[in-house]
């Protein structure tokens, strides 16, 4: 079993071979999926939503909420799972936020979600991949 933990190298050629022309955009290049497109939106069963590079689990279906800004938004990711910089490009800064593992771009965080966090991960669909309970997690990625 791979390492959670341990941050995985990868080149980027390797990345957009695996991947979707979104998902790669999204991931390593930190695009934005438009507003109201992914499918996610509308998922809610039980379940783990994992890192669409590396499997990595990163927010369990629990922490799922309607935010209405047309992204799938959490008030918490799972402890460990994801780190943050900070993101000038709209001149203000933002919280921009990333799989821990892989270093795949999945959003923003916002201090403006429900309790008991009050946080709000906006995350683009095209970067998870939605595992449902009683379904075996897909194998980190090495």
């Amino acid at each position: 079993m791979t390492d959670a933990s341990k941050k995985l190298e990868k080149p980027l050629n390797e990345w957009r071979e695996l991947l979707s022309p979104e998902a790669y955009a999204i991931l390593f290049r930190e695009a934005t999926e438009p507003p109201g497109t992914s499918e996610l939106n509308h998922e809610h069963r039980a379940g783990t939503f994992v890192c669409a590079a590396c499997n990595l689990p990163l927010f369990e279906s629990a922490a799922k909420y309607e935010s209405g800004t047309g992204w799938p938004s959490f008030f918490q990711a799972i402890e460990g799972r994801v780190g943050t910089k900070t993101d000038f490009r709209m001149i203000l800064p933002r919280t921009e936020y990333h799989c821990i593992r892989c270093g795949g771009h999945h959003g923003h965080v916002f201090k403006d979600g429900p309790p008991p966090t009050g946080k709000r991960y906006c995350n683009n669909g095209k970067a998870l991949v939605f595992v449902p309970e009683g379904e075996a997690l897909p194998p980190l990625r090495d």
